[in-house]
């Protein structure tokens, strides 16, 4: 058996190895029902900014713990899905 070997490959060394090469011995089968339980996960479409906000207002968000930006960002969304008359995700068109 050889030393396995856990130092990351350089983007040479993957362009390099043949498909035969890869040790895949880790991985699960996928089962019947892999697909059945898959979950779409939506890419991040957000963008990271400085703002200003109140004390009072940044407060009030990080009180129930961690996650505050999420919850910022949520209100912001309806805020602007409201005076857009959106249905879906504001962050595309409409913050631009």
């Amino acid at each position: 058996m050889s030393e396995r070997d856990d130092r990351p490959f350089t983007p040479e060394q993957i362009a390099a190895a043949k498909d035969e090469s890869i040790d895949f011995s880790d991985l699960p089968e996928l089962d019947e029902g892999f697909w059945e339980r898959a979950e779409l996960v939506e890419p991040d479409l957000t963008d990271q900014i400085t703002m200003r906000v109140k004390r009072s207002v940044l407060a009030y968000f990080k009180a129930p713990g961690k996650g505050y930006q999420t919850r910022m960002n949520r209100v912001l969304e309806s805020y602007v899905r409201h005076r857009t008359g959106e249905s879906g995700d504001a962050g595309e068109g409409a913050s631009r």
